[in-house]
């Protein structure tokens, strides 16, 4: 599997992949124009959005509606590394939940790909080649 990234200008930095492009940009105290999100905002918002998709199939599986279901993902960051060090996900379930499934839906949660990949981080090597023109 392949992604492309291009930089088209200024602090923003584009990936595309899988017919999709995806938009990044720094915030203006950053040097940036805040025209998208920062690359580490995405990072985190694939964890809840992959942590949730996990919570959708669970709930279709056992026809259970998703109206009125929520979630929210709280981070602490370290002040010295400014790495997140905690990451918590509140799954809010909505009136008339079936009780017997709130432990279920937790553990479909906890399958989340990206939580499974930070739990084993893949090996991550970065090379740098000149190219011919």
């Amino acid at each position: 599997m392949e992604m492309q990234v291009h930089f088209p200008g200024g602090k923003r930095v584009t990936s595309t992949y899988k017919g999709f492009t995806i938009e990044t940009d720094q915030p203006a105290s950053e040097g940036g124009e805040g025209s998208a999100p920062e690359p580490y905002d995405l990072f985190l918002s694939s964890l809840g959005t992959c942590a949730g998709v996990y919570i959708v199939y669970f709930c279709e599986s056992r026809k259970i509606p998703t109206d009125g279901l929520s979630m929210t993902l709280r981070f602490e960051r370290s002040q010295e590394s400014h790495l997140v060090e905690t990451i918590a996900i509140d799954i809010q379930l909505p009136a008339g939940f079936p009780e017997k499934y709130r432990k279920a839906v937790v553990r479909a949660a906890q399958m989340c790909t990206v939580k499974r990949s930070l739990a084993h981080p893949p090996e991550i090597m970065v090379t740098a080649d000149i190219l011919n023109t």
